[in-house]
């Protein structure tokens, strides 16, 4: 005799036989839990089947599912078709990002409300007390585990109530295609189309015209601008230059002590950069390689530039090589020169890509 039974034994209840055809499934619950001392203190279902709450609850839950599923659709759309990329005088692509939040969002809330109110309103409400057993289970066990996963499969109610299994199918099915969005968005569209990536305000430089440094002001620099250890940000001085259209060429000029200079000079000949420093001077990008912050305090004693935001530092005199922090590949150099009237101007445009280095992935 089982343990089990020994205890329904001494209780003075006979043990049913599970595998008794009569017994409905409920029954062998029921008589599961009563083997493994399992008390159901309350059982008692919130809707009457095929009454009118039900069927209300079931739409309601329905809505939930289905506007989740329009919601995570209307995602896809945006990611996929909604312009991104900034153009001057369209203005439609500062809605993408809040609109992929307001989209996903309403999904996330319409599952999470749907899952809740099946939960609290549809399923019954039960109150059971068990004490714990250590002993492996025998087979009838495990066909009461089994049959009592079904039982709650019956109580979720998807067989009776049709249209809440076709509505969550119809609103998760789109949250996937959510998820896996992001993972495929390469093959969706190429983010290094039109060498997008690639580019910055002073590629007209590839085609041999030079182009200025100049101030935020619109002004092009000359050496004497900038003093010995000083630095200063400077700009491709050709339209919307100084703008948000170019957000990706400001840089950093700075004027090099000599001997800090020549380090500099050694280190780019290492790396087949000998012609991008212009005399004592050299310009690196301002974007920060880890998440594209300003990389803007440069201390002229160490050489080193910091980035604020998470505290990247580049040594500049070493290929503005990071040295602490999470950033891992070194600042783009801008090869520069100065033209016939005495102005910096870039020799090219940078040959690196610009920003964090997740851009640099096919």
């Amino acid at each position: 005799m089982s343990t089990h039974t020994e205890h329904q034994a001494q209780q003075g209840r006979e043990p049913l036989d599970v595998n008794d055809p009569r017994l409905s499934r409920f029954e062998i619950v029921e008589e599961g839990a009563r083997r493994d001392d399992i008390e159901i203190v309350h059982y008692e279902p919130q809707v009457v089947p095929g009454s009118k709450a039900e069927r209300r609850l079931t739409r309601t839950v329905a809505s939930m599912f289905l506007l989740t599923g329009a919601a995570a659709t209307a995602f896809l759309i945006i990611y996929i078709w909604w312009p991104w990329k900034w153009e001057a005088g369209r203005g439609g692509d500062k809605y993408y990002t809040p609109l992929l939040g307001v989209t996903l969002g309403i999904a996330l809330l319409a599952v999470g409300f749907g899952i809740l109110t099946w939960g609290k309103k549809l399923l019954p409400k039960e109150v059971s007390i068990q004490d714990r057993h250590d002993q492996p289970g025998s087979p009838e066990d495990r066909k009461i585990t089994g049959e009592t996963m079904l039982y709650m499969a019956d109580e979720l109610g998807v067989k009776r109530r049709p249209l809440l299994g076709i509505s969550l199918l119809a609103g998760l099915a789109p949250v996937g295609a959510v998820v896996a969005a992001p993972l495929v968005g390469g093959l969706i569209s190429n983010p290094h189309k039109n060498s997008q990536m690639f580019n910055t305000g002073f590629a007209a430089a590839d085609g041999g015209e030079r182009i200025r440094l100049i101030r935020e002001d619109g002004r092009p620099i000359r050496p004497a601008d900038v003093s010995v250890g000083g630095q200063l940000t400077v700009f491709p001085g050709i339209e919307g230059g100084v703008s948000n259209k170019h957000a990706d060429s400001p840089t950093l000029l700075i004027h090099l002590r000599e001997d800090d200079a020549q380090k500099s000079r050694a280190a780019n000949a290492r790396i087949g950069h000998g012609d991008y420093m212009w005399g004592n001077y050299v310009a690196f990008s301002k974007i920060c390689t880890h998440a594209g912050c300003p990389a803007s305090l440069y201390e002229q004693q160490t050489n080193r530039l910091l980035c604020p935001c998470h505290q990247s530092q580049f040594l500049i005199t070493d290929n503005a090589t990071p040295v602490f922090g999470p950033a891992n590949r070194r600042l783009p150099q801008l090869p520069i020169e100065v033209d016939e009237e005495g102005f910096f101007v870039a020799r090219s445009d940078y040959t690196e890509t610009i920003g964090p280095d997740f851009w640099e992935r096919p």
